[in-house]
């Protein structure tokens, strides 16, 4: 019998059952070399592979048809929502990355870094009130009264229905009465069915914030964008529904002409997303506001698709990327440089360290004031950044590094205000619901 890998499996439990690569503990996923032979795959990093089989690799990887499929398509334009290539600063920062510089800092730029933070943070995010909306339009969800096939977890549902509920708080849906299931989108088109707008579900996964939309309010045109593959999504569910179209696109977000796709030209369509990691975010208001669209694009004025409203729910700030932050100007007048972006995001991490059955904002007592002299920066091994971290209360890191998410986010409503939308940022569920709780939302001004 062929030796199995010695690579330990934490999420299974398990070692990895691959055969060993000859002269190797471990085999081609696990490989502990480190000879620099081994390249992520340039289709799709997802997977690595020998440098010397690259090439005959690239013939037969699992990615390759469905990448050349998706390069001949109208909406695909590589990188068109990453933001312009003199804006992009560089390259990606690994977590690794973020850290390291972090910990390299002196005791007194660290210092300064958190005072930085809290100063920012008390003068442009007071305004960030709590914002949690049931409609009753969602009866038939919060009270299980839905398809027993469809997957129910209470906290799932709440979130998806405070993001509704705030979408009609703000006047973008309707409800028409006290039918559970008399909803409808609110927009300046006609009376006519056939107007009714579409739905865009950015970073859909499964589907179910869709499907929850699909059941409570009146809408016939659904079209989600996800750049994996799911099991067990509400696809069919959704298509069960005589007066839904619905269209899934595997693509990339960065890499979406959202004015190319056919079946939402001339339509008017509200974006929503829920849990939109990092950059997703970003690039999901180019996709949608951005003029730079309008100017790859040739058809004319009145065959594209238009936004009548927004609602993303931000989470995972520590993947955010400074290339493709949406709004470098607005954090370089705070203050906020590259390299501050960059602990920052790092920093965000540190959100989830305390118990969240309350709101931390404000609870912090930690104070950092430590001279550009202080003694202990001379010897750096007896107490450095790292050690300090190590040293502060879990309540005081989760407050940094709410303060730190709070300022990217206040960054993205700035960003909306400037091109005319009227918008809101606010927290949408309790955080004991999910820490993750900040949801901008926006509409056109009449």
């Amino acid at each position: 019998m062929a030796a199995r890998c010695n690579f330990w499996l934490p999420k299974k439990k398990r070692f990895c059952s691959n055969v060993l690569l000859r002269d190797s503990q471990f085999c081609g996923n696990h490989t502990q070399r480190s000879d620099g032979q081994w390249v992520p795959c340039p289709i799709h990093p997802s997977h690595s592979v020998l440098e010397e089989n690259l090439q005959s690799h690239l013939k037969r990887c699992p990615f390759f048809k469905q990448a050349q499929s998706l390069s001949i398509q109208p909406f695909y334009q590589e990188g068109i929502n990453a933001g312009k290539e003199e804006e992009e600063g560089g390259q990606n920062f690994s977590s690794e990355m973020k850290r390291n510089a972090v910990h390299g800092m002196t005791l007194f730029e660290f210092s300064q870094l958190i005072n930085k933070i809290k100063s920012i943070h008390a003068s442009i995010c007071s305004d960030i009130g709590d914002s949690f909306k049931i409609p009753q339009a969602c009866d038939i969800w919060t009270n299980r009264q839905v398809d027993r096939g469809l997957p129910f977890q209470e906290k799932h549902v709440m979130q998806q229905a405070s993001i509704l509920g705030n979408l009609e708080e703000f006047g973008v849906l309707k409800s028409c009465g006290d039918d559970a299931v008399s909803g409808t989108l609110k927009s300046e088109a006609s009376g006519d069915d056939d107007d009714v707008p579409s739905v865009v579900e950015f970073g859909a996964g499964r589907g179910y914030l869709t499907q929850v939309l699909a059941d409570c309010y009146r809408i016939k045109k659904i079209l989600l964008v996800e750049r994996k593959s799911y099991k067990l999504k509400a696809d069919r569910s959704l298509r069960q529904k005589e007066s839904v179209t619905l269209e899934r696109l595997r693509i990339d977000i960065e890499d979406l002409k959202l004015n190319a796709v056919e079946s939402l030209q001339g339509v008017p369509y509200l974006a929503i997303g829920k849990h939109l990691c990092g950059p997703a975010t970003d690039m999901t208001l180019r996709c949608c506001i951005s003029k730079q669209c309008n100017q790859h694009n040739d058809a004319p004025s009145d065959s594209t698709c238009r936004l009548i409203g927004l609602a993303i729910a931000t989470c995972c700030h520590h993947l955010c990327q400074w290339k493709h932050y949406i709004n470098k100007r607005y954090m370089l007048d705070l203050g906020i440089t590259k390299d501050d972006f960059n602990a920052m995001t790092w920093l965000t991490s540190w959100a989830v360290d305390a118990d969240h059955g309350s709101d931390l904002c404000g609870t912090g007592s930690f104070d950092l004031q430590i001279r550009e002299n202080e003694h202990v920066e001379s010897d750096p091994s007896t107490y450095d950044v790292k050690n300090m971290v190590k040293n502060m209360k879990a309540v005081d890191r989760a407050v940094v590094g709410l303060m730190c998410k709070d300022i990217i986010d206040v960054g993205r409503f700035m960003w909306l205000k400037e091109h005319e939308l009227e918008c809101e940022l606010v927290k949408y569920v309790p955080s004991n619901i999910s820490p993750e709780n900040r949801l901008l939302v926006a509409r056109q001004k009449s």
